[in-house]
């Protein structure tokens, strides 16, 4: 685990990039600075970078949100949300589990998730009562985004009907222009512990990866993923077999800072082992 400034010195090691948005690239309001500027290098020293991100909404979405923070197309090889991985499982249906879902569905989340499900065969009811399973994108807008306990009936009521849940982004927080929020994964944290069945499509789980490393068409061993959570990034890109990048300066900023002995011992005690850690995704 070896600390650098920057992604220069790795950028000669690697030839494919997995890149993290929330914490990596952007904080959820305004690109990290020097983000843009590191995208640009890597793509002119004919890099291959793929965005694989947690965003419990569809590719588009997330590329739109990109282009209204200045962060063009051009900078990147491709992109992969949980929320398209979810809409693409929705849609062919050939995962067991998935296939085993109703068509009526009651989404917990915000409106602008809802594309997740948009165009599918699939019933949108008022109420968990009338549903087959539910959907959790996250925190919708009425509730609050900062605690679990506003939620705490809706995920009793869906418990009492036995409801399957898709939690379609596994963080359990993020930091968003400063502010710590809670995501789906908290929401489906909560549910398990009242016994219900939860489905967590992402990272940290390997099967993401397949389709991303098809996109970028670079080897294993030519290969790093770049994020700022241990729990997801990190792990996700242990699972997978790829060398990882941690950020400090995401989730994990506010804990740990600039230490980088304090991170490698945060690391081992989770049992990870990121080839280099790096303060900021800069050049």
């Amino acid at each position: 685990m070896t600390s650098y400034p920057g992604m220069a010195t790795l950028a000669d090691r690697y030839d494919g990039f997995i890149l993290d948005l929330w914490g990596v690239i952007h904080d959820g309001v305004n690109p990290y600075p020097g983000a843009a500027d590191c995208l640009a290098q890597l793509r002119d020293a004919g890099k291959r970078c793929v965005l694989l991100s947690n965003a419990p909404r569809r590719n588009f979405a997330a590329e739109k949100m990109l282009r209204r923070m200045g962060l063009e197309g051009d900078l990147y090889t491709g992109v992969l949300t949980s929320g398209e991985a979810v809409h693409l499982e929705l849609q062919r249906r050939t995962d067991p589990w998935f296939a085993g879902l109703g068509r009526r569905v009651w989404h917990l989340g915000p409106e602008r998730d809802r594309n997740v499900i948009e165009g599918l065969d699939l019933e949108q009811v008022a109420t968990p009562a009338e549903a087959d399973f539910v959907l959790n994108t996250g925190p919708d807008d009425h509730r609050g985004p900062t605690s679990v306990e506003p939620f705490e009936e809706l995920l009793q009521d869906c418990a009492r009907h036995s409801l399957p849940m898709i939690c379609a982004n596994p963080d359990l927080e993020v930091i968003r222009g400063g502010v710590r929020v809670i995501c789906a994964g908290a929401l489906g944290e909560r549910y398990q512990q009242m016994g219900g069945t939860v489905r967590s499509i992402g990272k940290p789980d390997p099967v993401i990866y397949g389709p991303v490393m098809e996109m970028l068409g670079t080897p294993k061993h030519r290969t790093i993923a770049v994020g700022d959570s241990l729990r997801t990034d990190i792990a996700g890109a242990a699972a997978a077999g790829i060398d990882s990048c941690w950020v400090l300066g995401g989730i994990h900023g506010e804990a740990l800072g600039d230490d980088h002995g304090a991170a490698q011992a945060e690391a081992h005690a989770a049992g990870l082992s990121p080839v280099a850690i790096v303060p900021r995704f800069v050049w």
